[in-house]
């Protein structure tokens, strides 16, 4: 895991995780505390950093990062790897630095790496203590929170096949997002070899109301 780990990074900065037995600096928390007290906080300054506010367009927007991020660690460790870490939200730690977007770091990566068809449940069962605090505090949809886990899915995997072969991530995508999947019923995938990934998402991440936002390229508003 450590080697395709080392491998992922060059894939492009979202794909790209440090790890080991000393974090890569001060600050790393498990993500399992971002669920909890320190979310508010962390809502805040995602909405000052966009310009929105601490509301709802915020917290969406939260989780849409979060929930990339951890796609594009998994899905690219599947494809370079046939095997995937354990990112449960205790396993996983993250920061926000000054500038940037949200920093992740795996303590123990090879301990627990797991099989590719887990993912989806693994990064889904992470994201239900956000989603159910992001549906409490701030009322956001949960057909929006899983529109956004589909969308960051779909993100992450047009990236990696960009830049080497998609193998098993784009199975186990195509999988998630099928009637029936995890993901079933957030929108129309479609995966033609050679020419990349489409989608279309049946909701909107409320991206749109940020000051000059506009509509991400998989919007449902588009189609209307």
């Amino acid at each position: 895991m450590d080697l395709v780990l080392s491998r992922l990074a060059a894939v492009g900065p979202f794909f790209t995780v440090p790890y080991g037995k000393e974090p890569p600096g001060d600050g790393f928390r498990p993500l399992s505390e971002l669920y909890g007290p320190r979310l508010e906080p962390y809502v805040a300054e995602v909405g000052r950093r966009i310009g929105s506010g601490p509301g709802r367009v915020a917290a969406s927007t939260a989780q849409f990062g979060i929930a990339s991020r951890l796609w594009s660690i998994g899905l690219g460790c599947a494809a370079l790897g046939g095997r995937v870490p354990d990112l449960g939200a205790d396993r996983v730690w993250w920061r926000l630095p000054g500038a940037g977007s949200l920093e992740l770091w795996l303590p123990e990566p090879g301990r627990g790496d797991l099989p590719v068809d887990s993912l989806g449940e693994i990064v889904l069962g992470n994201l239900a203590a956000l989603d159910a605090r992001l549906r409490g505090r701030y009322g956001v949809s949960p057909k929006v929170l899983r529109g956004n886990a589909a969308s960051g899915l779909v993100g992450a995997l047009r990236v990696l096949i960009d830049r080497v072969p998609g193998g098993p991530a784009v199975s186990l995508a195509a999988e998630l997002l099928a009637e029936g999947g995890a993901l079933g019923g957030t929108g129309t995938f479609i995966h033609e070899e050679g020419l990349g990934v489409a989608f279309v998402r049946r909701s909107c991440c409320l991206y749109y109301q940020v000051p000059g936002g506009g509509l991400c390229g998989d919007c449902v508003l588009r189609t209307r």
